[in-house]
């Protein structure tokens, strides 16, 4: 029971922030709610992945990039919009800001050996993310090219 309740916790906050981002990104209204069940959803994956199976954090980070990037793709064919407007806000919950303020406040205190430890985070995970969005992308390609592919088969 616990665990369901925290899991549809980590959903709806992480859907709320991603809303809320797109808010102050000023993008459609009508794209609100796909966005927000993009990154809630894929937060919830994230989530199991790191924190309950206990893959590691570059591999989570890999995966939830790749997810957004494939399912903003959907999203944008679906509502015929730019799949920048839902690959933004749903890769709100992945920044990792967190570590880096701890990075910076370490710094400023003398602890060098944290600050280490958080830059190595920050760097993995803004990697691991940009790798997953490239990934994705072209996971998305070679689904649109397969696609087209059948297309031209059957005329």
């Amino acid at each position: 029971m616990h665990y369901w309740l925290n899991l549809s916790l980590q959903f709806i906050l992480s859907y709320i922030s991603t809303i809320c981002f797109g808010i102050l990104l000023h993008i459609p209204v009508r794209a609100y709610n796909v966005a927000g069940i993009i990154g809630g959803g894929v937060w919830v994956v994230y989530w199991i992945m790191y924190d309950q199976k206990g893959i590691g954090l570059s591999f989570s980070n890999l995966a939830a990039a790749v997810l957004i990037a494939v399912c903003s793709r959907f999203a944008a064919q679906h509502k015929k919009m730019p799949a920048i407007v839902f690959e933004v806000p749903a890769l709100v919950p992945f920044v990792p800001g967190g570590q880096a303020y701890k990075m910076v406040r370490n710094f400023a205190i003398g602890n060098y050996h944290l600050v280490n430890i958080y830059f190595y985070q920050v760097v993995v995970i803004v990697g691991a993310i940009t790798l997953g969005f490239g990934l994705g992308e072209l996971l998305n390609r070679i689904i649109h090219y397969h696609h087209w592919q059948i297309i031209k088969r059957t005329r």
